[in-house]
């Protein structure tokens, strides 16, 4: 005879599956604002909604009273797994990158916005889906958490736990200026996009582009002492 606890157990988790996906859509919706048009804002929902019936099956109440505060993060981590799997640079690609970004930001100093994708494969005489490419997939990784974006080029010499490593990066920030401290803030712990931290800033999004990049190589320098 079936436990009718056990019962009702297996029919809360069902549940929870159903009640949560509106948050996962929405959390889906909030990632692919910071995303260029190539990603899918389908497939992210898809990713989210398959790690949340997992977890539903998983989730233990006695352990946890929270179920979305158990979830939440781990569906947000499959979300950035599925776009990690989306970086097939090559490392001839990343070179191309860094041009990408040293081209940018001398423009955006000049003009106060960012050149086309045309500019960019007349200056470096690569093809203009190249460029996309290389553009997407920068694009895609500035959404990665911080410790991420550390070692997206090149290895830090110091190797640490994440923990001691954000413990290092909030160092290195309490020294730069004001602007570029709340770009970081906002932008990784508010997880806001670049056009409202723009908004915020009042500046435009080429200028806030240009601080994170700024920033990132800063604190980069710093940790590899």
């Amino acid at each position: 005879m079936c436990n009718p606890y056990v019962k009702e157990l297996e029919e809360y988790k069902k549940n929870l599956a159903t009640e949560y996906m509106p948050a996962v859509k929405a959390m889906a919706a909030r990632l692919k604002e910071r995303l260029p048009e190539s990603v899918d804002f389908n497939e992210l929902v898809s990713i989210g909604y398959e790690e949340l019936v997992k977890l539903s099956y998983r989730y233990d109440p006695k352990q946890n009273d929270n179920f979305w505060g158990y979830a939440q993060k781990r569906i947000y981590g499959a979300m950035l797994d599925f776009l990690r799997k989306l970086d097939t640079l090559s490392r001839g690609d990343r070179k191309l990158v860094k041009q990408i970004d040293k081209i940018i930001e001398d423009y955006v100093c000049r003009y106060n916005h960012e050149p086309s994708n045309e500019y960019l494969s007349e200056i470096l005489n690569v093809n203009v889906e190249k460029i996309k490419s290389a553009r997407a997939a920068n694009e895609i990784y500035s959404v990665m958490p911080i410790e991420d974006q550390l070692n997206y080029f090149e290895d830090i010499e110091k190797k640490v736990e994440e923990e001691e490593l954000l413990e290092s990066v909030k160092k290195v920030l309490k020294t730069l200026p004001e602007k570029e401290q709340l770009v970081i803030q906002l932008y990784y712990f508010e997880e806001l996009s670049l056009k409202e931290i723009a908004e915020i800033l009042e500046v435009t999004e080429s200028r806030v582009s240009q601080i994170h990049k700024k920033v990132i190589k800063k604190i980069r320098k710093e940790l590899n002492g």
